[in-house]
């Protein structure tokens, strides 16, 4: 495979940009500091990618069970073979494959600005949650403004590619309280929005 046909995501976690590296560093360390404290047993991590939050949950000990679920094909060998402990299991997450309530935490990070029905998924993911859920999306403007910066996607103005939903501060608390869920935390890691919240 090519570095054209690779996924965003992986190119995104294996960069060598310094810059790059910092603010996923902190996005990482914003994560575990919400997901440490509930002290979960099971987590699932709905649209878990290649799995590189699997394996930074896992090195900080944080669940005994810990397994994620992703669509897409490609996503799912490149995690076998990078991170071969990590539990993957194909599957949609506008169908997650467990009963309610299966899990003390569920993850959803940096999927809901690609799902053409994010409330779907973010219904669905609560659903085999049995109390919390972390979520994660672009804190916009400021994505496409830092992707500018270091000179990302400039003929599409900062946005990236498979980004079809944009919120800012105030309308992803709005977009998660619709649906009846509590917020019991945010977190602004540049250039993300990090909520811990429950049901």
């Amino acid at each position: 495979m090519d570095k054209t046909q690779l996924p965003t995501n992986f190119i995104k976690h294996t960069t060598k940009n310094p810059l790059q590296k910092l603010l996923i560093n902190n996005f990482y360390s914003t994560l575990v500091s919400l997901a440490k404290p509930i002290n979960p047993n099971t987590v699932l991590d709905a649209g878990c990618g290649e799995g590189f939050t699997l394996n930074k949950l896992m090195s900080n000990n944080i669940g005994k069970s810990i397994e994620g679920v992703e669509y897409t094909k490609e996503a799912i060998t490149l995690g076998k073979k990078l991170f071969p402990k990590a539990k993957i299991k194909s599957g949609s997450i506008y169908e997650l494959p467990y009963k309610n309530n299966s899990f003390d935490l569920v993850i959803c990070t940096e999927v809901l600005e690609h799902m053409e029905y994010p409330q779907k998924a973010l219904l669905e993911a609560l659903r085999v949650s049995k109390k919390h859920i972390i979520l994660s999306v672009p804190n916009e403007p400021f994505f496409r403004i830092a992707n500018l910066l270091t000179g990302k996607y400039v003929n599409e103005f900062g946005n990236s590619p498979g980004h079809i939903n944009h919120w800012t501060f105030f309308s992803f608390q709005d977009f998660i309280k619709k649906r009846g869920i509590k917020i019991t935390k945010i977190k602004l890691p540049f250039p993300w929005i990090i909520v811990l919240a429950e049901k």
